[in-house]
C-alpha cells in the first residue's frame, strides 16, 4: 500500500504526540500530569448542556444540517459579533459560515485559497494547522519572525517579494497561541494595508477572544477599519464556553472568502449536528456570567504559575490572554530537550515551543487547564529537578 507523498511530508501532530507519551507513561503505573494541551478541565456551563439537551429531542435535528449552518445559528453568530464588539451589519448569509471548529475551517481555507507552490505567510511561532494545512496541498510556509523583543508580533513586513509574488493568505492570531502576546490596534491596521498592498487574505484566528486578566478585554479583528475587504476571522466556543469536544465554531468577514470556504466545505462535510449549533447559540445569546468565571479561575492558576517560576529556574511574561504562560527554558537547553527531561524525570508534560514554528525555540509552553492541586504538584516536581 502506498500512501501520499504529502503524508509522509507531515510532522507528527504535537497534541497526538503528547497523547501518545502521555498514555505510554500511564501504561506503566506512571502518574503523569499533562501541561501540554489546553483542553478546559471545567464542563461546559449547566445552561448550554441544558439547551442542548432540549435540541437533541427535536427530531427536526435529527437530519442533515445546512451545509452553511442553520439560519438562526448564522444570525446568533452575527448578534453576538455586533453585542461583543460592535461589530454590526454582519450579512449572516453572505459574510458568516459556521465551523465544525476552528480547526477544520483553517485547514479547509488552504483547499480554497491554496494551489502547489503557493506561500501562505505564518506566524514563526503558532497553531501547527496553519504549517500543515499548506502541507496537504502542495503550499509552502513562510515563517513571519517573532522575538520576545517585539512582544512576539509575527513580522510581517520582512517577507521577501518573491514570496509575496507567489503568496494568497497571512494567518495572524491575537491574542495568541502559544505565546500569549497580545496586539493593538496600529499593528492591525499595518497588517489590513499590507493585505490590500500584496492582495493577501488575512485569516485572523481569534479562538482566546474571551480569555482575559488584569481587566484587558481581546478585540475583533474587524473592527479594524477597512479589515472587511481583506479579512476572514475565526471564533470558536471551545476556550470560551468550555466546548471543546463540541466543536461548533464560526467564520465571518470577507463575503468572497466565506464563499469559497463554503463551497470548500460543502463538497467535503455535511455541516455541524444542528443541536449542536441550538446548544451553541445558548451560548451566544444566554448568560455570560461563566465567562468570567473562568476568567477568575485562570488568573489564579497563572498568579500561581508566575509565582513559582522564579523557584525553579524559568521566566515568562505574565501573560494578559489565553490559557498559556510562555516560558523560556534553562541555559544549555532546547526547547525539546527541556521537554524531555521534564516528561522522563518529572512525569511532567509541557509543550516544547519549536513544535509551533521556529520562533518557538527556546521556549516551554505552560497549559492553565489543570486542577489547582495538580498544577502545585506539577510544579513542585519540577522545582524537586
Amino acid at each position: 500500500m502506498r500512501t501520499a507523498d504529502r503524508i509522509a511530508a507531515l510532522p507528527p501532530y504535537l497534541f497526538a504526540e503528547i497523547d501518545r507519551k502521555k498514555e505510554a507513561k500511564q501504561a506503566q503505573g506512571i502518574d503523569v500530569i499533562s501541561l501540554g494541551i489546553g483542553d478546559p478541565d471545567t464542563p461546559t456551563p449547566d445552561h448550554i448542556v441544558d439547551a442542548m439537551a432540549t435540541a437533541i429531542r427535536n427530531p427536526e435535528n435529527h437530519r442533515y444540517p445546512s451545509y452553511v449552518g442553520a439560519k438562526r445559528y448564522r444570525a446568533a453568530a452575527c448578534e453576538w459579533m455586533d453585542r461583543r464588539f460592535g461589530v454590526s451589519g454582519l450579512d449572516p448569509d453572505s459574510e458568516c459560515l459556521a465551523l465544525i471548529g476552528s480547526k477544520e475551517g483553517i485547514a479547509h481555507l488552504f483547499t480554497a485559497f491554496v494551489d502547489p507552490g503557493d506561500y501562505t505567510l505564518v506566524p514563526g511561532a503558532g497553531y501547527p494547522v496553519y504549517h500543515t494545512g499548506g502541507i496537504m496541498v502542495g503550499g509552502l510556509t513562510h515563517w513571519m519572525p517573532m522575538t520576545e523583543a517585539n512582544g512576539f508580533l509575527a513580522d510581517f513586513e520582512s517577507t521577501p517579494a518573491s514570496v509575496l509574488a507567489k503568496a494568497k493568505m497571512m494567518f495572524l492570531s491575537y491574542p495568541n497561541n502559544p505565546t500569549s502576546a497580545i496586539a493593538n490596534d496600529e499593528y492591525f491596521d499595518r497588517a489590513i494595508a499590507f493585505a490590500n498592498k500584496h492582495d493577501l487574505l488575512i485569516v485572523h484566528d481569534n479562538a482566546y477572544s474571551e480569555i482575559g486578566f488584569d481587566g484587558y478585554v481581546a478585540p475583533s479583528f474587524l473592527e479594524r477599519p477597512g479589515a472587511r475587504d481583506v479579512t476572514i476571522e475565526l471564533f470558536s466556543c471551545s476556550k470560551a464556553y468550555n466546548m471543546t469536544g463540541w466543536r461548533a465554531a464560526f467564520a465571518v468577514g470577507n463575503a468572497a472568502a466565506i464563499k469559497a470556504l463554503g463551497t470548500v466545505k460543502s463538497n467535503i462535510d455535511s455541516g455541524i449536528f444542528t443541536a449542536v449549533q441550538d446548544a451553541a447559540i445558548e451560548a451566544f445569546l444566554g448568560p455570560q456570567d461563566s465567562i468570567r468565571e473562568l476568567n477568575a479561575l485562570y488568573q489564579r492558576r497563572r498568579d500561581l504559575v508566575m509565582g513559582a517560576l522564579g523557584k525553579i529556574g524559568l521566566s515568562a511574561a505574565t501573560p494578559k490572554s489565553t490559557i498559556y504562560v510562555w516560558a523560556n527554558v534553562p541555559d544549555g537547553f532546547t526547547s525539546a530537550d527541556f521537554a524531555t527531561k521534564l516528561l522522563e524525570e518529572a512525569n511532567v508534560i509541557v509543550a516544547p515551543g519549536n513544535a509551533y514554528g521556529p520562533s518557538g525555540e527556546g521556549f516551554i509552553r505552560i497549559s492553565l487547564t489543570t486542577p489547582d492541586v495538580r498544577l502545585e504538584e506539577a510544579i513542585a516536581r519540577i522545582e524537586a529537578l
